[in-house]
């Protein structure tokens, strides 16, 4: 780029761009480029810059970190400007940092490294007066930054008072202020319950976190402060080496990382950097690379700064997690509970150490939340083996024409109709018992111990009748023949014959059981057990609408429409009609039959049991009517206590509110009594 016209051009637009960046990260805390882009820019900005000397200006990005901090603050200066690190982006670029510092300290056969995992958060400066917290800053744009003293107050890994003895008069701490990913994830999710706006990612949720001006939002927040380096330091003296400062600081109250290492040359610097990598998506907090610093304190002032960085320190950057693409298209996948997911078909980017063309939209709230449309830039996130998504858009980069996306109203899959429950943001299918995409998992429930309770017909066994194409259906499974069983792989002439037998005899049930298998939304085995003994008949139930439903004790408005919905699905009825026809039977309750001695009671079973299990003891006192919960209450009728322990806290209760207790022993004599036992 000869002409200088141009060149200006290009250096003046570089700079907007990145103080426009800096703007939107630093100061509204809503970024609108991943920082994979930033770096990109302010790479170009430097090369630039280092080709042509007489354009660098002091306004540069490259002379300062950020820009000017948030007016709602007041303004603290820095005694000691909080420079920035220069970045690496390959193991070529670190080696040319460890060149540099062989050049200026004469070639030196071995430089310790201090080796620290570059926390995703917000860089803070705390100042500490006779070991008191006096005040608690940002770094803002590394010479002024933010007062934010009465926020770094409430969280509890930064001490108010310094522990121990020997720290100076004065002692300012330079750490980094992040959020874990559990409590982000909570975070989240309380946010979602709410109906409220969710963060993009921790990094953003601390710096929201941080900069509120109510300090009680910010101690409801779960942030954590890691401190990294001293910056003032009046009387005392400190350690020779970076890390054992470090230590000193833990041991005067603050939390230091505990993957912090030292290492000699840049070969030990590489093998951590890969450790690390390999380490990076199963830590506690998100990081997004290395840095590096020289060990010995005598040696990093013996090599200095640059005009925003110390020459003696660098950052290696991990792959980008988050990448800038096009979204071409929206497709719907149907997941193995019926789950109606979409799933965004991407202009191909390298992002998280891979190539992603595929990401997650989640649900209809997602895509609603994010503003999407298909067309739209967006940026994508890929951590480790998480599945990619879709955490933002570039509006600004929105063609004229994008178009919304719109949800299936049957299912891509079988055709059945999707179906979104009030208060669910998942939209679902409602061909659980023939829809391909469920197949498997259907099967599965249907055999299960706790439904029709085929013996042999295990998981792997269901996904091998699947794959071979024996089975597309459970009445299928009634059709299944000994010899086409035996040549399945680990399955023989006796094993498949013992299957034929196990399906045989599963044919006779009962009414409760097979409800149970047929895999209906929020019906577990109580709820079944409570539709049978009410109904008494299959018939019954199918002609019961959502009211009528709901006379059953525990099913509310939601269960009463998905059992009534389920069985107003003709398909449904068909495969219900499938298995009555392949044999599957059982006696239907008679009026007399239903009558529960224990209705209308509450009974809370409790401690240890050894006459009988406690589960079985729950089910069979539900048998008899009774209703089991897990708590005492004044509706309580009874609390059973078994092994004795009448220090139970159940028991206790129990005794202050006058309610009736029992014992293991009267518990078996009472089951014996009703002839469930």
């Amino acid at each position: 780029m000869s002409n200088p016209l141009e060149l200006q051009s290009k250096f003046d637009e570089l700079k907007n761009q990145l103080n426009y960046h800096n703007y939107r990260y630093y100061v509204l805390d809503d970024p609108t480029v991943p920082d994979i882009e930033y770096d990109r820019l302010f790479q170009q900005l430097k090369e630039l810059e280092s080709q042509h000397p007489e354009l660098v200006t002091p306004d540069s990005p490259t002379q300062r970190v950020g820009e000017a901090p948030l007016s709602a603050f007041s303004q603290v200066a820095h005694e000691v400007p909080m420079l920035s690190l220069d970045n690496a982006f390959s193991d070529e670029d670190l080696e040319s940092f460890n060149r540099r510092l062989q050049d200026r300290l004469k070639n030196p056969d071995d430089i310790e490294f201090a080796c620290e995992p570059k926390l995703d958060g917000i860089a803070v400066s705390l100042l500490y007066v006779n070991g008191q917290l006096e005040r608690g800053a940002t770094r803002g744009d590394g010479t002024t930054g933010e007062d934010i003293t009465q926020n770094v107050r409430t969280i509890t890994s930064i001490p108010l008072r310094l522990m121990g003895e020997g720290y100076p008069e004065v002692l300012e701490v330079r750490g980094e202020i992040y959020m874990p990913k559990q409590g982000f994830e909570r975070l989240n999710q309380k946010a979602r319950e709410a109906g409220e706006k969710t963060f993009v990612n921790p990094r953003n949720a601390a710096a929201g976190s941080l900069r509120q001006l109510d300090a009680r939002i910010t101690a409801s927040r779960p942030l954590q402060m890691c401190a990294y380096s001293v910056g003032r330091f009046d009387g005392g003296s400190l350690p020779e080496r970076h890390t054992e400062v470090l230590e000193q600081l833990h041991q005067w109250g603050f939390l230091i990382n505990p993957e912090m290492a030292v290492v000699h040359n840049i070969s030990g610097c590489l093998e951590y950097y890969r450790r690390l990598g390999e380490k990076r998506d199963s830590l506690p907090y998100d990081i997004d690379g290395i840095v590096f610093k020289v060990n010995n304190l005598a040696l990093q002032q013996t090599l200095g700064f640059v005009s925003r960085a110390p020459r003696w320190a660098i950052a290696y950057k991990f792959p980008a997690q988050e990448e800038m693409t096009q979204l071409l298209s929206v497709e719907f996948q149907v997941g193995r509970t019926g789950a109606v997911t979409p799933v965004a078909r991407l202009n191909p980017v390298f992002v998280g150490g891979v190539t992603v063309s595929n990401a997650t939209l989640h649900n209809r709230d997602e895509i609603n939340r994010l503003g999407v449309m298909v067309g739209d830039t967006v940026v994508v996130r890929r951590a480790g083996d998480v599945i990619p998504q879709v955490v933002s858009i570039v509006k600004s980069q929105r063609p004229a024409d994008a178009s919304e996306i719109v949800f299936p109203e049957t299912c891509p899959v079988c055709d059945s109709p999707v179906e979104t429950v009030p208060g669910e943001a998942v939209a679902r299918c409602t061909g659980g018992l023939i829809c391909g995409a469920q197949r498997k998992e259907a099967i599965k429930h249907f055999a299960s111990r706790k439904a029709m309770d085929i013996d042999g017909l295990g998981d792997k066994l269901v996904e091998q009748l699947v794959d071979e194409g024996l089975i597309h259906s459970v009445a299928d499974l009634y059709r299944l023949e000994a010899s086409q069983v035996a040549e399945l792989e680990r399955m023989g002439p006796k094993s498949a014959e013992n299957l034929i037998a196990a399906l045989e005899a599963s044919k006779s049930t009962s009414f409760e059981r097979f409800l149970y298998s047929l895999g209906i939304r929020e019906v577990g085995e109580a709820t079944a057990r409570g539709l049978s003994r009410y109904f008494g008949n299959l018939d019954a139930l199918i002609a019961a609408n959502e009211e009528s439903l709901q006379k059953v004790d525990d099913v509310g408005p939601v269960v009463a429409h998905f059992v009534a919905e389920f069985l107003r699905q003709e398909h449904n009825l068909e495969a219900i009609e499938a298995l009555q026809k392949a044999g599957v039977h059982w006696d239907d309750i008679s009026v007399e039959e239903r009558h529960e001695p224990l209705a209308d009671q509450t009974y809370v079973v409790t401690g240890s049991f050894s006459l009988i299990k406690r589960d079985e003891a729950k089910k069979l006192l539900q048998q008899l009517g009774a209703k089991v919960a897990g708590s005492v209450s004044a509706k309580t009728h009874c609390v059973v206590v078994g092994g004795g322990a009448t220090n139970n806290s159940k028991y206790v209760k129990a005794q202050e509110l006058g309610i009736q207790t029992m014992t293991e022993e009267e518990l078996v004599a009472l089951l014996q009594e009703h002839g469930v036992l």
